[in-house]
């Protein structure tokens, strides 16, 4: 039959259904959850007005999350591996949201759409996630490396880029902000997040090592805003198995996207103090005992990010 010739009767019926089944129709209607699937517990739609900056270990308060509630993040991406781990979020019905490196968006802006398509949200994350960070970079580069950033994602992930990022969620690369960009993300109306818990995956751990990592901390915090990389592939194989878990351990899925409701917020425990901040001054006391030939300051613990390949 020609492709051109016109479809009519039960023959049309049968192949609409079939293409709307299939990999081309996915995007346009999702299939139904599996009735064991994690799937997502709820959504917040947060205005971003005005900025705000969550996350227990950078800032002094976090999303007000129920118990055993978890946002799923990931940086770094796209990457080789980001592909796996949206099949393994699809297979659970799990919404995410991914911090993108621009010129990795760049490079493969069909992943980019993919998340856009299936239903997660993409964030920004600098465009070249520099290894200085933005605290080592002049004012003027960092806001030039973060705004190329916000360009790059936006044109890979909806075809162009305005004046004003389009996706409003951003993270700083190791967590390394400073005051003066807080605060000019703020006045674009930018919200900045942290992380309340993460994977340790910029070290070289099994994927079995690091859901017994990832598995203990979520125990020990009944939940929280959970940092992990798309861009590692000893995560990529461990999702599956993490998700599965989650649903097993009663953790259920909080989706986070752009909306018009107030964030709902609550202030860090008392006693609180930033872990990051602790840690990028033992990198840069390090750094600069080892510049001036002095001992250096004793390195970070394993498991945080200055222990291995900032976050």
């Amino acid at each position: 039959m020609s492709q051109n010739r016109r479809l009519s009767g039960a023959p049309a019926v049968a192949f609409l259904l079939a293409f709307l089944a299939g990999p081309l129709g996915a995007a346009g209607a999702e299939a139904p959850c599996p009735p064991d699937a994690l799937g997502v517990s709820r959504t917040l739609k947060l205005d971003t007005r005005g900025g705000f900056a969550v996350g227990l270990k950078t800032y002094p308060r976090t999303l007000a999350l129920g118990d055993h509630e978890v946002v799923l993040t990931f940086d770094d991406g796209p990457s080789g591996p980001t592909t796996k781990v949206l099949d393994a979020l699809a297979a659970e019905c799990v919404k995410a949201t991914f911090f993108l490196i621009g010129r990795n968006a760049q490079a493969l802006p069909e992943v980019v759409r993919r998340e856009v398509a299936e239903g997660h949200t993409v964030g920004h994350h600098t465009f070249s996630h520099p290894a200085a960070t933005m605290r080592r970079l002049s004012e003027a580069a960092a806001k030039e490396d973060i705004d190329k950033g916000f360009a790059a994602d936006d044109r890979a992930a909806y075809g162009a880029a305005g004046s004003e990022p389009r996706m409003r969620f951003f993270r700083f690369p190791g967590f390394a902000d400073t005051p003066a960009l807080n605060a000019w993300l703020a006045a674009r109306n930018i919200a900045i997040f942290g992380a309340d818990l993460w994977a340790s995956d910029w070290l070289p751990l099994s994927p079995s090592h690091e859901l017994s990592v990832v598995l203990s901390r979520l125990e020990a915090t009944k939940g929280g805003i959970l940092l992990l990389h798309d861009s590692k592939a000893q995560t990529a194989a461990m999702l599956p198995d993490l998700l599965r878990e989650l649903k097993q351990r009663g953790f259920r899925i909080v989706h986070i996207e752009p909306g018009d409701d107030p964030p709902p917020l609550r202030p860090a425990p008392a006693g609180w103090t930033s872990e990051t901040e602790k840690i990028i001054a033992q990198i840069f006391a390090r750094e600069a005992g080892q510049k001036s030939g002095q001992t250096p300051a004793p390195a970070p613990p394993e498991g945080h990010p200055g222990g291995g390949a900032k976050p």
